[in-house]
């Protein structure tokens, strides 16, 4: 069941998002060669605490830690470790969620370490275009599948795949929260897009195939051809006024 938001609600959620987006501001210092992901895990945990809010991930439905630390041809749900740290070359996708008054917000971002490749580069770059491409569809009138064959579109016109396993959501109260937004599609099908609808729109993108595969501790999601894999989201709101991302960062 969908359950659209009040303009209370909205701004709500958009205060915990208005904080998740500055965590990220705080991330995109921390994330640098060398650092564990234990670590960043740590400071993460401990800024959402400092700020009044809880880790969103943390202990859902079993998940050991507040971030999700995904490097190179992890897509999704990385596991920090205090052996797994950040090195030169790499991409580095973080996912985090906090819950603030009640209410989920959910953000990825992947960051470049370092000098990479022409490639990397082109991946990562069409990766997030594709998320903003998408969020250009979350208006009222259109549907949902509008947003997802947006993005399918533009990755696949670039020669990468989308992952079909792992889907974006909706967000409110429970971080999952109906209805699914998948990344791929047929325009102009699914739910209408209503004013109060509140979406997690990620789209994960492998530089190979589509197919991944999840690593023996139930979580870490891999791409099954070891190709690199990039991973952006944005909490955003379906307003009369159009899309209003919600954790965007300030510029």
């Amino acid at each position: 069941m969908i359950d659209l938001k009040s303009k209370d609600e909205l701004k709500v959620i958009g205060d915990g998002c208005r904080l998740l987006s500055e965590l990220f501001q705080e991330l995109g210092q921390w994330v640098k060669e060398g650092v564990s992901t234990f670590d960043l895990d740590r400071e993460t945990e401990n800024w959402i605490v400092k700020h009044k809010a809880k880790p969103a991930f943390k202990g859902y439905r079993g998940y050991p830690a507040s971030l999700c630390v995904s490097i190179n041809d992890e897509v999704v749900h990385g596991i920090p470790n205090r052996n797994k740290k950040v090195t030169a070359g790499d991409i580095v996708g973080v996912d985090c969620g906090l819950i603030h008054n009640g209410f989920y917000a959910d953000m990825a971002f992947t960051y470049i370490i370092g000098e990479v490749s022409d490639e990397i580069r082109r991946l990562v770059d069409s990766t997030r275009e594709s998320l903003y491409r998408g969020i250009e569809k979350a208006r009222t009138g259109n549907r949902l599948f509008d947003i997802s064959h947006t993005i399918q579109a533009y990755v696949e016109e670039r020669g990468y795949s989308v992952v079909r396993e792992f889907v974006g959501h909706g967000i409110g109260r429970q971080l999952h929260e109906d209805p699914q937004v998948p990344n791929y599609g047929q325009a102009g099908k699914g739910v209408p897009l209503t004013e109060g609808l509140v979406l997690a729109i990620e789209p994960m993108v492998n530089a190979g195939g589509s197919e991944v595969r999840v690593e023996p501790d139930g979580w870490t999601v891999r791409t099954k051809d070891g190709s690199l894999s990039a991973h952006f989201e944005h909490t955003v709101a379906i307003t009369s006024n159009g899309p209003e991302i919600l954790t965007q960062v300030p510029r």
